[in-house]
């Protein structure tokens, strides 16, 4: 939400720089995220000063350049060569002096410097009003008012103004701060704790009066807990033009193009007050009458953005004695009702409805305005017909309406003040300190909390209509708190703590497995659960009536629990990708959601992500990106570091592998890992290549919890190590070399590995070298020759048996 600092003048007369303001706010709630400087005109048109043409002659070197000499207001004229047309002597003109930036329409700036124009030199410009960003047009220079002083800036003439910007991240319960008013009376009171007693000016509306009743429109309200305050009031002979400016810069401060005096008063006071109201063509509603209601389930109604939608049954629509829809309720005007140039006559709408209903409708239409961000939340609902009149004045005074019926308002039931009884023992205890008495009441009195009775154990509490969410005894000490200050309570030197032993195997174990692989330089990710119900189209492994979805999603994007990890992920990957981190490691813990016929379930899930670089590039180490066969490694240490060995291999079946492998024990399936399908990539706008590894998390949790650790001496004599280069069928797996070379000799073999791969050039056709070392080692004495050669002969009988393999 933004708030202008010029704006929270008006309420309050502080001088306090926006900087202290921001800490201000932040410190009673409303978190100031950042404060941007605004300007009416960017660059203030700081170095522009007005200036009198003394002189104009015709340049001797150009036909259409003059030059003019110009007195700036100091002692000495200064000669500035001009093409435009209407330059003559005598003129009041705006002159940007050397030194001065000028932005053009796209807010890209050039500096005036002193040269030479065609032999003759110029030591500032005359300026045009597009020159200046104070209009568009471009046939000649601005001339002045003649009586104006040389020199006078002209920031001071055209009434430019600095504004500053506060960026305040708002909790969705201070529906009573949606407004500079709003931000202005909690400000009050926080100035009040600094000892700044400062009055809040609130904007009158005592001049209101009907100025003739000739035109009459009815409201009908046909459910009072849907619509439980309607106001209305018709105004004529009003004229739709441009705002003034201050009401332009205003609104242009928080970030609205200013559109015409009707449209942005009734912008202002939603922004001043909090109140959204709407205006509408009062020829277009048909029989003199307004009736709220709601619509048949399908029935189609463009709204001013030109789309055509179809309604709920439970959408409040504001219609015409016909029936015609004229607007959706509390979220967005339709395209046949709304104001425009040729406007005379408004119906000038002002009501509360119902939060929850205004809610849905805004999400199922995805429709998110500032009427129904303030719908949704609960405005003051006492505040109705003030917000009308403070409008319909503003309409009076810059649209030249005239009143012309009373103000119909339709509030069967009013809504009482909330009361609360606080104790002062429960102050002191929630608190942990004592704040004295008087100083609550202050803070209440300033909070316009009314003290209803006063005794030894507490106080008795109104609570205005606005603070919809203070209702609970904890929500009145909250309040009290945070304007006396939460810096303002003393720390504690007791601490108090209780020991508790934790015998979770599965924490003990995630945070084995995630320091291994933060050790391995991944960075662990926390996704949303809710995502988009489209990615079940992504793999035919995912059901779409497999999908938990939510009744009243947020968006599109947060509408059904994941069924699986991967999308998610993906979406993490793709946003630091396109931020040009190329070479990234996530791992994140979370669980998929499914609906099944038998019902709902829930599995916990550990999944790799793993794409571009092992490492960082380094003048030592050639760049190595990571592949199929790195993820591999740092799966299968993952599961030996839990004591999980002995694994089945298989070729993945999940469709959203291009390839992969799926590791089992026994028929139990741990792990799938591979490489993500591109049609899967193209989906997040990934070009390079992702690993993936899943894995069932539940089910490894079930096989760790009773491993125990070995331990043994280090052996004291040395091992052997020897080569075979072995010529292989090409579909042999070194998986069956490995097994094989252990099935042959169990007691002295210690390790198997793989350093090398040949295909190509000088081997028969079908057929693949593999080099493979072996290491031998007795841990109770010294191996000779003779012992080492009968191992290895025993090996390569093995291999010719049982593979076929011959040495090379």
């Amino acid at each position: 939400m933004k708030i202008s600092y010029n704006w929270l003048q008006q309420f309050l007369q502080f001088d306090w720089a926006p900087e202290n303001i921001g800490e201000l706010l932040t410190d009673l709630g409303l978190e100031v995220e950042g404060i941007e400087l605004k300007e009416s005109i960017k660059g203030s048109l700081k170095g522009v000063v007005v200036g009198e043409v003394l002189t104009c002659v015709q340049h001797p070197n150009a036909d259409k350049l003059k030059v003019t000499t110009v007195n700036l207001g100091n002692d000495e004229p200064v000669q500035i060569v001009c093409g435009a047309p209407n330059v003559a002597a005598g003129q009041k003109v705006p002159v940007a002096t050397i030194g001065t930036i000028l932005y053009d329409d796209k807010g890209e700036g050039f500096k005036i410097k002193k040269g030479k124009i065609r032999g003759e030199e110029s030591y500032g410009m005359i300026c045009a009003e597009d020159e200046l960003g104070l209009g568009s047009g471009h046939d000649g220079i601005m001339v002045l008012d003649e009586s104006l002083v040389p020199g006078t800036p002209c920031a001071e003439v055209f009434k430019i103004e600095t504004d500053h910007v506060f960026e305040i991240g708002l909790t969705p319960n201070r529906a009573d701060a949606m407004s500079h008013y709003g931000v202005a009376r909690d400000l009050r009171a926080g100035l009040l704790q600094k000892d700044v007693n400062l009055e809040l000016i609130s904007p009158s509306v005592s001049d209101f009066h009907v100025d003739e009743r000739r035109l009459k429109i009815d409201v009908e309200v046909e459910n009072k807990e849907l619509v439980p305050r309607y106001c209305g009031i018709t105004i004529t002979d009003v004229e739709v033009k441009d705002s003034p400016e201050w009401i332009k810069n205003r609104l242009k401060a928080i970030g609205i193009v200013p559109k015409n005096n009707i449209v942005d008063i009734t912008n202002y006071v939603l922004h001043e007050l909090g109140q959204p109201l709407h205006a509408f063509d009062a020829s277009k509603i048909r029989g003199n009458k307004v009736v709220v209601k709601t619509l048949e389930e399908g029935t189609k109604f463009t709204t001013l953005d030109e789309v055509e939608r179809e309604l709920s049954s439970e959408d409040i629509m504001i219609c015409d004695a016909e029936g015609n829809p004229l607007c959706i309720g509390g979220v967005f005007g339709g395209i046949k009702s709304g104001v425009t140039e040729n406007t005379t006559t408004i119906f000038l709408e002002s009501a509360y409805f119902n939060p929850v209903s205004v809610r849905k409708t805004a999400k199922r239409h995805g429709l998110n305005t500032d009427a129904s961000f303030r719908f949704e939340r609960g405005i003051d609902i006492n505040q109705t017909k003030y917000a009308l009149k403070r409008a319909a004045l503003l309409i009076e005074e810059y649209a030249g309406g005239k009143m012309s019926s009373d103000i119909m308002d339709f509030y069967p039931e009013k809504v009482k003040d909330f009361e609360v009884f606080l104790s002062f023992d429960s102050v002191y205890k929630l608190i942990g300190q004592e704040i004295p008495k008087e100083t609550i009441k202050n803070i209440l009195a300033s909070l316009e909390i009314k003290i209803n009775s006063v005794t030894e154990a507490g106080l008795g509490l109104v609570i205005p209509s606005y603070r919809v969410d203070v209702q609970r005894e904890a929500d009145i000490i909250e309040e009290i708190l945070r304007v006396y200050g939460y810096n303002n309570i003393e720390f504690s030197h007791k601490l108090n703590t209780s020991i508790s032993f934790d015998n979770d195997t599965q924490v003990k174990v995630e945070n084995i497995v995630a320091n291994q692989l933060v050790s391995l330089g991944f960075n662990e990710t926390m996704a949303n659960s809710l995502t988009k119900a489209d990615y079940i189209a992504l793999s035919e492994n995912l059901k779409e009536d497999f999908n938990v979805e939510m009744l009243n999603p947020l968006s599109n994007d947060l509408k059904v629990m994941r069924q699986s990890l991967l999308f998610s992920g993906l979406e993490s990957v793709s946003y630091n990708i396109n931020r040009k981190n190329n070479s990234l490691k996530f791992f994140e813990f979370g669980k998929t959601y499914h609906k099944y016929e038998s019902g709902y379930e829930e599995n916990k899930h550990l999944t790799l992500f793993v794409t571009g670089n092992r490492a960082k590039d380094s003048w030592k180490i050639a760049a190595q990106s990571s592949d199929f066969f790195y993820m591999k490694g740092i799966v299968s240490n993952l599961l030996a570091r839990l004591g999980i060995t002995k694994l089945k291999v298989t070729p993945v079946k999940s469709d959203i592998y291009s390839e992969g492998l799926t590791l089992s024990l026994g028929k139990t399936k741990l792990v799938d890992f591979g490489v993500v399908k591109r049609s899967i990539l193209k989906e997040f706008s990934i070009k390079q290549e992702v690993l993936f590894a899943d894995f069932n998390w539940d089910t490894i949790l079930t096989l760790v919890g009773n491993k125990k650790v070995k331990v043994s001496d280090l052996p004291k004599f040395p091992a052997v190590k020897r080569d075979l280069a072995l010529l292989l069928d090409e579909k042999i797996e070194f998986k069956e070399i490995y097994n094989l070379a252990f099935q042959s000799e169990r007691k002295l073999l210690k390790e198997v590995d793989l350093f090398d791969v040949y295909e190509g050039d000088n081997l028969p056709e079908g057929k693949k070298s593999y080099a493979v070392s072996f290491v031998l080692q007795d841990a109770n004495k010294t191996l000779n020759d003779k012992q080492i050669d009968k191992i290895m002969q025993k090996l390569q009988q093995t291999f010719e048996k049982n593979v076929g393999a011959t040495l090379r």
